[in-house]
Parts: structure tokens; sequence; C-alpha cells
């Protein structure tokens, strides 16, 4: 029925009741995992009781582009197709001739975890979830919780479940720990898995090559705070956008940013590959964008396409020092909060980082070029917007 590798009999076939997935990039464990669940829901007979498989996001814009996205590409397998008898799909609730429901939710507050139980749950990417909602949600569930995960840094998993007795956990609960890279990927081409394994950086290799769990100290932002995408105050403070173009192979990437005092919101606008200006200026009129200045990076030629599709551009402060002086003005003088559908940022966040000394293995202050057209954005548009004015083309 499916094309599996080596992680679909690893977590199908075990019996504890949090089956843990530490992994690095692109070792298939998330797309492993919504497997497992529809073949669960599409041949296991329903339980009389909570016939529910409920796979748990950090929001439901991340299930959307996430786990939700991957189980439609699932669907259209003909063997999966033929047993759902009825898909919602305004509210992600899919039934099957089993009886089984899977549904795709994203996680909002305690106490709204606290509501339904299931028989199997699926926590995805879990790190970015907070230890109390997951307990409520691991409490609820009768039969086995999934869970997967990027171990950038150690986190409530490593401290409160992995490696701990049951009656030692919080939950009472069995804990299997199976550990992944981009090898046990068969389905990756032999570029992606050079890509990963050629890795320059050897914390960084050690996570998303091996996943192997990271103490990344050289972390350049590692204390912005996530928040629903309704809490972003868009029609409060000051608000400008920051860009940074996108050739053939590097994503444009853009930012809406608002500053309330010294608190900064960023929401991700885009972050594609050759973007056409036409195209960028529409992702920011659907935003609501009029008047308000976006920074990019000097393109005299992107500027004048984007001047000439209607957006306001301005050109972003650059030069020496601009970079570190980007960064310490953002991380001395404001606290920042981005939206939990801001996944890229989510991904930048976890591998911008300063460079290390070969010789001392000390980390420099010298940021690497990686990881960094949405933190791009970002410091075209804070800095130039508070230190240089009147720009022009």
């Amino acid at each position: 029925m499916f094309d599996t590798g080596p992680l679909f009999p690893a977590n199908y076939n075990s019996t504890a009741d949090i089956v843990i997935n530490q992994g690095g990039t692109d070792s298939g464990k998330t797309y492993t995992l919504i497997q497992i669940a529809a073949f669960i829901c599409s041949t296991h007979p329903a339980t009389p009781v909570d016939p529910i498989f409920s796979v748990i996001s950090a929001s439901v814009p991340n299930s959307k582009k996430g786990a939700y996205r991957i189980f439609e590409s699932i669907a259209t397998n003909p063997y999966i197709a033929k047993r759902i008898t009825h898909w919602d799909k305004t509210n992600r609730v899919i039934t099957f001739k089993t009886g089984w429901i899977l549904e795709f939710l994203g996680v909002t507050t305690e106490q709204n975890a606290k509501q339904g139980k299931r028989q199997f749950a699926f926590m995805n990417e879990t790190d970015g979830i907070p230890w109390p909602i997951f307990w409520q949600y691991a409490k609820r569930t009768r039969q086995r919780v999934f869970v997967d995960y990027n171990p950038s840094a150690p986190f409530w998993a490593h401290d409160k479940l992995i490696n701990t007795l049951p009656e030692a956990n919080d939950l009472n609960a069995v804990v299997q720990l199976i550990i992944s890279d981009h090898r046990h990927n068969p389905f990756l081409s032999q570029r992606d898995h050079d890509k990963t394994e050629n890795i320059k950086d050897i914390e960084l290799w050690k996570v998303y090559a091996r996943g192997m769990t990271g103490n990344l100290m050289g972390m350049i932002f590692n204390d912005w705070t996530m928040i629903p995408d309704e809490e972003f105050p868009r029609n409060e403070g000051e608000r400008f956008g920051g860009l940074d173009f996108g050739y053939t192979n590097d994503p444009t990437a853009g930012l809406d940013i608002v500053v309330k005092g010294t608190d900064v919101y960023i929401h991700e606008m885009c972050y594609e590959p050759d973007i056409p200006e036409a195209g960028i200026m529409e992702l920011y009129k659907a935003r609501g964008y009029t008047n308000e200045i976006v920074y990019c990076e000097r393109d005299v030629t992107l500027l004048r396409g984007l001047k000439k599709a209607g957006l306001k551009v301005k050109p972003a402060l650059k030069g020496p020092g601009s970079v570190m002086s980007g960064i310490m003005m953002i991380r001395k003088q404001y606290k920042v909060f981005y939206t939990a559908s801001s996944q890229n940022i989510t991904f930048e966040l976890k591998r911008y980082m300063y460079e290390k000394d070969v010789a001392t293995g000390r980390y420099t202050n010298t940021p690497i070029d990686q990881f960094n057209h949405l933190m791009d954005a970002f410091r075209y548009g804070l800095y130039t917007k508070y230190f240089k004015k009147n720009n022009k083309i």
C-alpha cells in the first residue's frame, strides 16, 4: 500500500506509550507518522470508545502547511481514498469506513487541550508545544502518543521523558526513543543527501545530519516568542516591511513588521525563489499595505520593478558593520514576537548562528552566511527604519 522506509515498522511495531522520533532534517519522520495515521485509520477496526487519531501541531497554520498537507498527498493513494467516507476540509476532519476519525488540530491553550479523548495522537514538531499542553493531550490519549522534532537543543522531552522510568516521568508512561537522519530516508535524491551531509558547522551537522541532541550555544536569536496569528497588531504601532531578494536558488523572503515601543511583531509574507515583482506587490497588497514602506536590499533593477508594480520601497542601509549593528540593535533594544504560521522564521531561528573558530572551537562575532533570508529581511526593515532617513533610489 505504501512505499516506506525503516521508520515505519520501527514506529508501527512499538509497544511504548510514547514513541519519540528525534531526527535530523529530511529523515522522513513526519511523513512516516502521517502514513501510520492513515494506515491505522483505514485498516484497523475502530475502537468502541473514542475512535480518534489526533494529529496536533503548534498552530492551525503550521498544520495546514505541514502535517495536513502531507496527508492530502497520501490520500491520493487509491487504497486510502476509497476508504474515506467523509472529509470535512474546513475543520480538517476525515472519517473512514472503519469508523476511525482522523483530525488535524492546532494548539491553542492548555484549557482547550483538556477537551476530548482519543486512542492515538501524533504531536508534530513538539519542541514548539509547551509541556503543560503536551501533558494534557497525552493524558487524554488511551493507546499511544507519537512525537517528532529536530533536536537543535534540549527541551522538556529530554528532561521529562527520555531515559526516565515510567514512575518518574509525570505520565507514568513507557517511552521509546527513535533517532533518525537523512540516511534513513530512501526517497531523497542524492543531491538532497549531499546537501545535508556536507553541512560545514560541526554542531549543525550533529543536529541536522545525525539527529543528535544539539547544544547550539551560538544561536544569534534565542529569546523570540511565538504568538497566534490573530495577536499580530496590524492596526497598531508603526508598520513597515522588510524584503530580502532571492534569485534562482535562494528564496525571496518578505516580512510584515509592526513596532510598538520596544516590542516588535513580525509575520512571514513569502519564502520562495523567483517571485516576480507583481507577485510581491500582490502579497503585500493582500496584507493591507497601501502607503507603508517596504525596505529592501539594494538591487536597483528589482527596486525599480517593485516601484513600477505599485509597492512603496526603499533601499536598506547596508555597509561595513551594518550586519552586526543591526543584530545588536535587535538583541539589546527589542522584544521580538513572531506569528505561529511563520514556519520559515522558526526554521531559520534554529539555524542562524555565529561562526565558530576552527582553531579554538569558540564562537566568533560573525554570523554564518546561511539560514538568514528572513533574518536579513527583518534587519533591513528595522535597522533602516530607525537609523536611516529619506532613502532614495
